[in-house]
């Protein structure tokens, strides 16, 4: 073989091994040609893909709203009423029994609460002693009193006490003492009594008269002289009355007796012997 035929195939033999190294080294590139990916950077990116939501279709769109459009319209059998029922008249009695149980243990349960709480509130706050009807009320000093009398005609009503005050002659005592409550006496021997406003007969306010100067009952005609002893009328006795009591200087209390007055004296009784002084307020009369 000459050396021209050596050296040709020396230099095919060259150009084949130069392209199989270059195919080589373009597999093993990530950039093949104008923007070529390899096939790792494929197997890569398929790995990593996402499922991303696929739009609907115009025609599955249009489906859809046809479907919505048939299932919302209501059959004429759902629109109509449900057929009533009578309810369990066991049922009803067994609730109204219920109800009426509960309402009934509410009620005194409340009770006996309001009950509770006002005792704990009166056992806190004791009533006092004295200062308005049905304890102990100071009426002032005794001269005032009696001037107050004189002012009014003969006669003081003082309304803390719901009381008559009126004056009792001094010459009368004697009598009083056979007749009346010891307890009585000592407003007496001061000048005065403290009569009950309420008839003794259906408790109505007796008022003073100041033309006859006798206490006379609006409501059956009762009537009673100055100092609260019966004179006429349904009233079966006197003015009740209440305990009166002067201290050393002068200031007069009337105990009220937590409302409960001590009874008038008896049918008849007449210790002043006063009669009326004018006409009657109730008939007009003497």
């Amino acid at each position: 073989m000459n050396s021209a035929a050596i050296i040709g195939i020396v230099v095919a033999a060259a150009v084949v091994l130069a392209a199989v190294v270059f195919l080589t080294a373009a597999r093993r590139t990530d950039v093949r040609g104008a923007g070529a990916l390899s096939r790792e950077t494929r197997r890569r990116d398929k790995d990593s893909d996402v499922d991303l939501p696929v739009a609907p279709s115009g025609r599955a769109v249009e489906r859809a709203a046809a479907e919505s459009r048939s299932t919302s319209v209501a059959k004429a059998d759902d629109l109509l009423p449900a057929p009533w029922v009578a309810p369990d008249a066991d049922a009803v009695g067994v609730s109204r029994r219920i109800f009426f149980n509960r309402a009934y243990i509410s009620l005194m349960g409340l009770g006996i609460g309001g009950f509770a709480a006002a005792s704990f509130v009166g056992f806190l706050y004791p009533p006092s002693k004295g200062g308005g009807f049905g304890g102990k009320v100071g009426a002032g000093k005794l001269d005032d009193i009696l001037l107050n009398i004189r002012l009014n005609q003969g006669f003081f009503y003082l309304p803390e006490a719901r009381t008559w005050i009126t004056h009792y002659p001094a010459d009368s005592v004697p009598k009083a003492k056979k007749i009346y409550n010891p307890l009585l006496l000592p407003g007496m021997e001061a000048g005065i009594v403290a009569l009950y406003q309420k008839c003794p007969h259906l408790g109505c306010r007796v008022p003073q008269c100041a033309s006859s100067q006798w206490f006379e009952c609006p409501c059956h005609g009762s009537q009673y002289n100055r100092v609260g002893e019966k004179k006429a009328g349904p009233a079966p006795r006197g003015m009740d009355r209440f305990i009166v009591s002067v201290s050393g200087a002068g200031d007069v209390t009337i105990d009220t007796l937590g409302g409960a007055a001590i009874p008038g004296p008896a049918i008849g009784t007449n210790t002043t012997g006063q009669e009326a002084e004018g006409p009657h307020c109730i008939t007009g009369g003497h």
